[in-house]
């Protein structure tokens, strides 16, 4: 462990931008559903009747969990459901990224020529992501206490997020030690982090019912944390019991990183054919890209369903309660409702496309850092030719991936008009291409800040989350390319918007373009 110390300020430097930012947004996002739900529904009476309906709905408690009361502070908690699992995503990806991306880059083969003990660079990667989880906690409690959320309420509310980041960054460093690639890892932990959310799901769902299965909740760490209650039960075991499995997967990590080879992964790399048809750079594209569009179309497609499912709730959720219909009759009526709900769904699956867009874009960085662009820009293949290739993946990619969600979402909710919610969702593609942009340009122009690019998705979270609610500017709401995008289902369409979110696209593509056959490879 010798060295563990200067590893966490030398990670902390490297994530002064990153790190924060996911900290931030997550502990913000949830302060803004209590001026959502204290607007909706401003009587007691209202509450209790959006949650009695509410937590019998199978659609909601999919998406959000069980429901178990009907204070302000339940209603925002379980509407933060799904907020555990991004709190998980990034805590594992914050992981593997200083174990297994670094020891595949070589800085952890440097590092350790040093007086650094075997088990320091985990050790600074775990204590790091605990701590930001840690303080994520710490700011999302602060900020429902100064909500006059109850002080419990508001201190469980922040251990279910902390837990669920701490969590799967143990989740994550086991990932790192079973693969020699960081590609790998990372597609190991995702895997885990969605069959921890299908366990809590299937397991909830049951719960509805004769609950001959509800015990699967109780496989998952987000179904621990989630079983916390806050503001209702205020429910500790659970807190404890998620606490047991960190310190346990922890040590499993610092086992297996004890009996693997440097460089190497529990999992040995498998051999390629002997031959091989990839004689174009698209040819050898698609056998890089294959795997995530596949997986990301998959997942876009069981989006898909779920929110197809929950569509159908909210008119449920109306027709079931009349007190109800009169509060969203003031805000348009069932249709308008609905199409509201879908528009905000798309906005949603948008911004989802756009980080499938910038790891596509971005894996022309990992291609170059790992070696394999050099040799293969020797040979005849142009730079732009090489781009191209993967440009083809990032910008066709998320239409794939976005047109299995509205297939499916249009499919499951039977009541509306498929070509509507379809349309709904590939009209985010100019905004997706735009972030995708961004990605090479920077890996065009600045190549060392490549996952910068990450940011842009970040910041246009933000704004969608929390930009109306907070009542920010104008200007910054602008700084978000979903922002101008038209509002379908239900709104006019504008060419003009989407010309321009195309042509901005267009030159910073070209920008970076111009900027990689310029620069040096590697740099």
């Amino acid at each position: 462990m010798t060295g563990t110390g200067r590893l966490v300020r030398l990670l902390l430097r490297r994530d002064r931008v990153v790190l924060p930012l996911w900290v931030i947004v997550l502990a913000l996002v949830p302060a803004g559903y209590v001026a959502s739900f204290e607007g909706l529904f401003p009587t007691l009476q209202d509450r209790i009747e959006y949650a009695s309906v509410s937590a019998s709905n199978a659609g909601f408690v999919a998406l959000y969990g069980l429901l178990k009361g009907s204070s302000l502070g339940e209603l925002v908690a379980w509407r933060a459901g799904f907020l555990p699992v991004l709190a998980g995503l990034f805590a594992a990806l914050t992981v593997i990224r200083h174990t297994r991306a670094d020891e595949e880059a070589g800085r952890t083969e440097l590092v350790a020529a040093g007086a650094v003990g075997r088990h320091a660079q985990l050790a600074a990667a775990l204590i790091t992501t605990c701590v930001a989880s840690l303080v994520l906690g710490a700011l999302l409690t602060a900020a429902m206490i100064a909500q006059d959320m109850p002080a419990e309420g508001s201190l469980a509310f922040g251990a279910e997020m902390a837990l669920s980041g701490c969590a799967f960054a143990a989740v994550g460093a086991v990932a790192a030690q079973l693969t020699p690639s960081a590609r790998s890892a990372r597609t190991i932990a995702v895997v885990a982090l969605g069959a921890a959310y299908a366990l809590r799901l299937a397991g909830d769902i049951s719960a509805l019912g004769d609950g001959a299965v509800s015990w699967l909740s109780w496989l998952s760490p987000i179904g621990w944390v989630q079983h916390i209650f806050p503001y209702g039960a205020n429910d500790w075991w659970p807190a404890l019991l998620t606490l047991v499995f960190v310190l346990a997967v922890g040590a499993v990590a610092a086992v297996l990183l004890a009996r693997r080879d440097f460089g190497a992964g529990l999992f040995p790399a498998r051999l390629g054919p002997a031959t091989s048809p990839m004689a174009t750079p698209p040819a050898l594209a698609w056998r890089l890209h294959r795997g995530p569009l596949l997986g990301w179309t998959v997942g876009f497609a069981l989006l898909g369903l779920i929110f197809g499912g929950v569509g159908g709730s909210v008119v449920d959720l109306i027709e079931d309660n009349d007190g109800l219909g009169d509060i969203f009759a003031r805000l348009g009526g069932t249709t308008s409702l609905v199409d509201n709900y879908f528009a905000g769904i798309a906005g949603l699956v948008g911004l989802i496309a756009s980080c499938y867009a910038v790891q596509a874009a971005l894996r022309l960085r990992d291609e170059e850092q790992s070696g394999h662009a050099e040799p293969l820009l020797a040979t005849a293949v142009s730079r732009p030719a090489w781009a191209a290739s993967h440009l083809l993946f990032a910008l066709l990619g998320p239409a794939v991936a976005l047109l299995a969600e509205g297939l499916t979402a249009g499919l499951t909710y039977t009541d509306g008009d498929l070509g509507a919610i379809l349309a709904s969702t590939l009209i985010q593609l100019p905004a997706v291409w735009v972030l995708a942009a961004v990605a090479f340009l920077l890996f065009g122009l600045a190549p060392r800040l490549s996952a910068a690019a990450w940011g842009a998705p970040a910041l246009c979270l933000l704004i969608l989350l929390v930009g109306q609610t907070l009542q920010l500017d104008q200007w910054l709401l602008d700084l978000s390319p979903f922002t101008h995008i038209p509002h379908l289902p239900g709104g006019t369409v504008a060419a003009t918007p989407l010309v321009a979110l195309v042509a901005v696209a267009a030159v910073l593509t070209a920008a970076g373009l111009t900027g990689f056959r310029r620069r040096n490879v590697p740099d």
